[in-house]
């Protein structure tokens, strides 16, 4: 019922001359190295064409609550790496399309969990970039993105708290999905 769904249906109207499979494999709650862990038996064995992926955020999060399982960007990256690595050497022509994590929150001030959050998130924001760059990937911007509308429109617009899009938010990530590949 999210963004994966709404972007099934973009392409059914937009392409509709075009016979396209989406599988879905996102867990909610998950980190990256739990990505990481499933990714032969969840991703690979379907030999996609293309693959995108969103995580992130859970990571940030176990961080801060400096969780036993805590993903720091240092893990993330080395995570996030071995993944595409993986996925290059086993299908070198599987296109990638990274979406960044995102919080949609503006709050400023000092010491709520939200500031501690928007503080940090750069730093994973910086390694999808990166890798972005690095793998010649789409890359759909998707903090960028909910902060141009933060300037227009309340949180509540897009979500009740920042995470957990509710349909328009999920349907702007649908969006820009769609954009970046056209």
């Amino acid at each position: 019922n999210g963004y994966v769904k709404l972007f099934a249906d973009l392409l059914i109207i937009r392409e509709s001359k075009r016979e396209i499979a989406i599988i879905n494999k996102g867990i909610g709650g998950d980190v990256v190295t739990g990505l990481r862990n499933r990714w032969n038996d969840d991703v690979l064995r379907n030999k996609p064409d293309w693959i995108s992926i969103k995580i992130g955020i859970n990571d940030l999060h176990r961080t801060l609550r400096q969780d036993p399982d805590a993903v720091t960007p240092e893990l993330y990256r080395e995570a996030y790496k071995e993944i595409l690595s993986r996925t290059k050497s086993t299908l070198p022509k599987c296109k990638f399309i990274l979406i960044d994590p995102f919080y949609i929150s503006n709050e400023t001030s000092p010491n709520s969990v939200r500031s501690e959050v928007l503080k940090l998130l750069p730093e994973y924001l910086e390694i999808v970039n990166e890798f972005s760059e690095k793998y010649q990937a789409f890359h759909v911007k998707t903090q960028e993105i909910f902060q141009r509308q933060l300037r227009f429109h309340e949180p509540d617009t897009f979500c009740c708290e920042p995470v957990h899009p509710n349909l328009t938010g999920h349907l702007l990530i649908a969006e820009s999905l769609y954009d970046v590949l056209t």
